[in-house]
């Protein structure tokens, strides 16, 4: 990965590409935007419908979620797409349905971890992923409950899971429309949890429970910079959108503050957006830079947490529509999922896709 310097070059490059700015970063000469080398999207797959996560395999390939319908797809190393199962007892229903994907290693086991909405509540499900690239399958009758219980409702519903550093699972969960319960421990809505692959209370967890932290309304973004930090990204209400940096423990404010409050009783964000510019989903740390995926801003957003006087900034302005997840790729590249099937998007010809894009040289 290339060193920091020619990071900030390759980010204001993108810039020009969207027709932003951004302060403290010089403007390079313009470039041939539609040239792949120069950040031109190469869409590795296409066609699909309310993706919601992807997630790289050590294969070269990936797996994406589809919401609504439940259904793994594997997208090989040859660009080959090719359904790999789907997960059993996902109902969807509003924002609800299959969300994130998580994958585990250990021995001679593969696991691939999904959250998703069932009949009464949102849970996580492990289930072992069998076979070779090209066809890789969901062994279903081996599945097994994670987390249950955490709640579920029309909107507000979380999603994401990934495992950090420590080996540990993390799970971001919405308030589901309880916000006056974002900041009681005993409800898992409205928290980010921390269990052990088996789903018990990680070793160390603030409160010796599931819940690492609390105060959030709708967290859907969880990565981390290369010192261990974990970040998150936060739909707030009418006001402002979060990216948080999160202590175990820490308290967010939600619903008592939103934005930042600068008050003892609440930890504030270290960036905001108003909903319209952002209403952030999937999170990706390259080179300690955030990306924040924008779903109604239908942008990426970026923080540099190694310059935190420099403010966030813009990329690629409505140029895919809503942006869902987004994930580091493979050389200088990263990987972005588009979201306009999902019933609030406007939907091209194509969509919706997940697309490669590469950093330009500047």
């Amino acid at each position: 990965m290339r060193q920091r310097v020619v990071m900030c070059a390759v980010l204001a490059g993108a810039l020009v590409l969207a027709g932003c700015t951004s302060p403290g970063i010089p403007t390079p000469p313009a470039i041939d935007a539609t040239d792949p080398a120069n950040g031109a999207p190469v869409a590795l797959a296409t066609g699909l419908d309310a993706p919601w996560s992807v997630v790289r395999l050590d294969d070269g390939g990936a797996l994406i979620s589809q919401r609504d319908g439940g259904e793994v797809l594997e997208l090989t190393a040859s660009g080959d797409l090719r359904e790999a199962g789907v997960v059993p007892g996902v109902v969807s229903g509003g924002e609800s349905g299959l969300h994130g994907l998580a994958v585990l290693e250990r021995g001679d086991m593969r696991w691939l971890y999904a959250y998703h909405g069932a009949e009464d509540d949102n849970r996580v499900v492990r289930m072992p992923l069998t076979g070779e690239s090209g066809s890789l399958g969901l062994d279903v009758a081996a599945a097994e409950v994670v987390v249950e219980g955490i709640p579920r409702a029309s909107s507000h519903d979380g999603g994401r899971i990934a495992f950090g550093p420590d080996r540990m699972l993390y799970i971001a969960t919405g308030d589901a429309g309880q916000r006056e319960r974002a900041r009681d421990r005993d409800f898992l809505g409205g928290k980010i949890l921390r269990v052990t692959p088996e789903g018990d209370p990680a070793p160390g967890n603030p409160f010796d429970s599931l819940v690492y932290s609390l105060g959030h309304r709708n967290v859907q973004g969880l990565a981390w910079t290369a010192d261990g930090t974990l970040w998150a990204s936060e739909f707030g209400q009418d006001t402002w959108d979060e990216l948080n940096r999160i202590e175990p423990g820490g308290d967010y404010g939600w619903p008592d503050h939103e934005g930042f409050a600068r008050t003892d009783d609440a930890i504030d964000p270290v960036a905001v957006w108003t909903p319209d510019e952002a209403s952030p989903s999937g999170i990706a740390v390259i080179d300690d830079v955030v990306y924040v995926a924008g779903l109604r801003g239908e942008r990426l957003w970026l923080y540099d947490t190694t310059t935190p006087s420099v403010e966030p900034w813009a990329v690629y302005t409505g140029e895919f529509g809503r942006l869902r997840d987004v994930i580091a790729g493979p050389d200088d590249t990263f990987w972005v999922l588009t979201n306009n099937t999902d019933g609030r998007g406007s939907p091209g010809a194509d969509d919706d896709r997940l697309l490669q894009l590469t950093l330009p040289e500047g």
